[in-house]
């Protein structure tokens, strides 16, 4: 492939998202900005990336609705040229509460976001990186969270099935996909400092997961964004099919 490899980042208008699209930047992608309603925000996170010498795009699409995934792909193909690298990391926790009364929106959304997104983007993905079709082959990286393993009782039992979803998504994928030479992991997210919890009603539990953490902190965006960019290395050529915790030492 000539000129720097694309990478796609959805969700990448705050947050991890867009630390994870600026360190891609930085490690000399091209980068495909994804966001849903905040445009300003994805276009904050493209002045971050052309900062770094490279070229960025942003696209609006809800993941959630499979023909605005098609096109943004297409958009990424015509721009920046293929994706080699997709960071599926848009995602809603659907808001804290008990299981016994989640709206049934709520956990529709849950899904059709943390689940149904990710496959979408990552059947675009496939297309455009199997070798078996001309493909350069590629990286896939899925959001998890510790949810997965903890189940969030009490919060987030929802969004914890949704990430698990993920995780097995990403361990039959890894195992299905990487005969085509597409590797595929996932990241198992600690709690994060950034403003979606607040945004989820929930804006105490960071400082509660800190105390509880054996590094004593919780994660900031950079912890994830790192781990991300190692994970679509060379240094990690022989990783797929497997989830990474960086979760500060944090287990169920």
């Amino acid at each position: 492939m000539s000129g720097p490899q694309t990478v796609l980042v959805t969700g990448a208008s705050k947050g991890i998202g867009a630390a994870t699209a600026a360190a891609f930047a930085q490690a000399g992608y091209a980068v495909c900005i994804n966001y849903h309603s905040d445009a300003r925000g994805a276009a904050k996170t493209a002045a971050q990336c052309t900062a770094s010498g490279a070229r960025a795009i942003t696209v609006c699409a809800d993941v959630a609705d499979r023909a605005a995934v098609r096109s943004m792909f297409a958009t990424c193909d015509d721009e920046l040229g293929p994706v080699g690298c997709l960071i599926n990391n848009a995602g809603v926790i659907g808001g804290a509460g008990a299981l016994a009364d989640l709206a049934e929106g709520v956990l529709a959304r849950t899904f059709a976001t943390n689940v149904f997104g990710t496959l979408y983007c990552l059947q675009e993905a496939i297309d455009r990186m199997r070798t078996d079709r001309g493909g350069a082959g590629g990286v896939i990286v899925n959001m998890s969270s510790v949810a997965a393993m903890t189940g969030s009782p009490g919060e987030y039992v929802h969004y914890a099935a949704s990430k698990a979803a993920v995780e097995t998504l990403t361990i039959g994928a890894g195992k299905e996909l990487g005969p085509l030479g597409i590797r595929v992991a996932a990241i198992r997210v600690g709690t994060t400092a950034t403003d979606m919890h607040a945004r989820e009603g929930n804006p105490n539990r960071p400082a509660a997961i800190a105390a509880a953490t054996p590094l004593g902190r919780v994660a900031n965006v950079h912890d994830i964004a790192g781990a991300a960019v190692w994970l679509a290395s060379p240094q990690a050529g022989f990783v797929s099919g497997t989830v990474l915790t960086v979760a500060g030492g944090l287990s169920p």
